[in-house]
């Protein structure tokens, strides 16, 4: 097995991509009669005042990460991870469990062996923990916790509705008073002028000190697939309807200062048949069914030329909180259309000025431009990418219904 994975890893990273491996350290599956507790028994593990193990994982137990041999069990294993096994990043699940202290030693020894190692985590507990608020690397504290990332779900749910209410729409299926959560995730999760935070779902006030803290997504493996959960929210749509959709929402998600995270298979309208809860469901439901590729290549595609849009272009990738409040600014709009120009050749951009559009409605829209120029669009309805696709001349800019339009 030890050899396999090792060979796995390197074939991976033979075609330039790198390996995150997802780590669960936050609870055991055994609790009382686990081999940590067998060790030295209570030490491991949180306990109530009762006497009873702290349950904040969901799942029997919690291990204590703030006691000085559990963080150094934590830290030497993810070292050893890396060193031994060449993985490139770490997701840490139910990361609200550890505390801010040993998430930073995990940093700082890491980046010793990897100084460009991607470390994000869940910034929530699944239940009450012991740790103190002030003591768990959730959301609320990443700020604490500078070297790693969370997962945004006000734009996850902002974009497509609410995770655990199947039928709930979001901004691209009608509940236009979701923007402010979408532009949210759009900015990177840091301050900016062009936000009003009390309008943000689940967050009034920014969380990251800088976009690298904020991973911006639409599905992940837990709950409905990015396709089902449309299916789900917006009865009765076509599956040419869903396609724009699907488009349309991962424009927002590749397009966003921060770090974007897909489910595999997002780019090719992946379902799990309705399975919001997968972890014990067999290979029929959990499968990729390549099929679907070839059925909808066209949204593959688009995809693709999102990708390399994002990738050729650094202004989608700003690194600091006041580059992102200093260049992209949000143009006035209705509230089922969001648009902003990322300006000044951001983060050494070669392009001047970027124009981002993008409308859930149904009807055609216009923007009004903040320059008189050539406009070259890049990204529309169909297709996606670096190339021209068509130029327009003026102060205005017709956005077609639900779809993304990225000019320069």
């Amino acid at each position: 097995r030890i050899r396999e994975f090792k060979e796995m890893v390197k074939a991976i990273k033979s075609q330039g991509i790198g390996v995150v491996m997802d780590v669960v350290y936050n609870h055991t599956a055994l609790s009382a009669d686990s081999d940590f507790n067998k060790i030295v028994p209570g030490y491991y593990y949180r306990m109530t005042s009762s006497g009873a193990f702290s349950n904040g994982s969901g799942c029997g137990n919690e291990l204590a990460s703030e006691r000085l041999m559990v963080r150094k069990f934590i830290v030497d294993s993810v070292v050893y991870w890396a060193k031994e096994y060449k993985i490139d990043g770490f997701r840490f699940d139910l990361m609200g469990l550890h505390d801010i202290d040993t998430m930073n030693g995990i940093a700082r020894e890491l980046k010793k062996v990897n100084p460009s190692i991607l470390l994000y985590g869940e910034g929530w507990t699944a239940g009450a923990s012991t740790l103190p608020q002030n003591k768990q690397a959730i959301k609320s504290n990443i700020s604490k916790v500078p070297d790693i990332a969370v997962f945004n779900d006000n734009i996850r749910d902002g974009i497509k509705g609410h995770v655990f209410d199947s039928e709930a729409p979001g901004f691209i299926s009608g509940k236009y008073d979701l923007k402010e959560s979408v532009k949210f995730g759009i900015v990177g999760a840091v301050s900016h002028p062009g936000i009003n935070y009390s309008q943000v779902n689940y967050d009034r006030m920014p969380f990251a000190v800088s976009p690298c803290q904020c991973v911006n997504y639409v599905a992940s493996h837990d709950n409905l697939t990015f396709f089902d959960k449309l299916i789900a929210s917006t009865k009765g749509k076509s599956e040419e309807e869903l396609k724009t959709m699907t488009k349309l929402g991962s424009a927002i998600v590749i397009t966003s200062q921060g770090i974007p995270f897909m489910l595999s298979g997002t780019v090719f309208m992946r379902t799990k048949k309705g399975d919001e809860n997968s972890y014990k469901s067999p290979d029929d439901i959990n499968a990729i069914d390549w099929e679907l590729k070839s059925r909808n290549m066209d949204v593959f595609e688009y995809h693709k030329g999102l990708i390399a849009l994002r990738k050729a272009h650094p202004a989608f990738r700003m690194k600091t909180a006041q580059e992102v409040a200093e260049n992209l600014k949000f143009i006035d709009t209705p509230q089922h259309l969001i648009a902003y120009t990322i300006e000044n050749n951001a983060n050494g951009d070669s392009w001047k000025t970027i124009l981002v559009a993008f409308n859930a409605s149904d009807k055609d829209e216009i923007v009004n431009l903040p320059v008189n120029t050539q406009w070259n669009i890049v990204v529309n309805g169909e297709k996606a990418g670096v190339k021209i696709l068509a130029s327009v001349k003026g102060d205005s800019i017709t956005v077609p219904a639900m779809s993304a339009i990225v000019a320069y």
